[in-house]
C-alpha cells in the first residue's frame, strides 16, 4: 500500500499591508482545518507585521495603495461581521492543526530584530534553506 502524502501548504509572508496579512489568515485557517501542514514564513515587510510593536499599535492598518478606496469599507464590514483580525486567524489555526509560523533570520538581522521583538505565536528564526525543507512537497504561495 503507497504511503499517503500529507497535504501541505506554505506561504512566504512578503507583504505587510492588510490587503494582504487577511488573505494568510484565512488561507491558514482554512487549510488547517482541512488537514493541511501549513508553515508560514514571514520575511521583510510580512516580519514587520508580527513585531510585538505593530501588533499592538492603535495606528490603522495600512493597505496597499492600489486599494486604499476599499480600506475603510472592508474594516467597517469586519467589524460588523465581527470577523477576527489575520493574527488572530493563524493563532486560532495553531489551535486547530498543524501550523508553524518562521521568521527570516535575514531579514530579523537587516531590521535589527531580536526574538523578543517578535508575536508569541512565531515558533522559530530560521533560514530560507530550512524554510524551504519544510516546503519541500507541497503548495507554495508568495504574498
Amino acid at each position: 500500500m503507497a504511503e499517503e502524502k500529507k497535504k501541505k501548504l506554505s506561504i512566504i509572508v512578503f507583504s505587510g499591508t492588510i490587503d494582504k496579512l487577511m488573505p494568510v489568515g484565512i488561507l491558514t485557517s482554512g487549510a488547517a482545518a482541512s488537514g493541511y501542514e501549513v508553515n508560514l514564513f514571514f520575511t521583510f515587510w510580512g516580519l514587520q507585521a508580527i513585531t510585538k510593536k505593530n501588533l499592538t499599535s492603535q495606528q490603522p492598518p495600512q493597505i496597499d495603495k492600489n486599494y486604499e478606496q476599499m480600506g475603510p469599507i472592508m474594516m467597517k464590514r469586519m467589524q460588523e461581521m465581527k470577523y477576527p483580525m489575520w493574527h488572530q486567524l493563524i493563532q486560532q489555526a495553531k489551535e486547530v492543526g498543524e501550523v508553524k509560523v518562521f521568521a527570516c533570520s535575514t531579514t530579523m538581522e537587516f531590521f535589527g530584530l531580536k526574538r523578543e521583538d517578535l508575536a508569541e505565536f512565531v515558533d522559530d528564526v530560521v533560514g530560507v534553506a530550512t524554510f524551504l525543507d519544510r516546503a519541500e512537497g507541497g503548495i507554495t504561495l508568495f504574498i
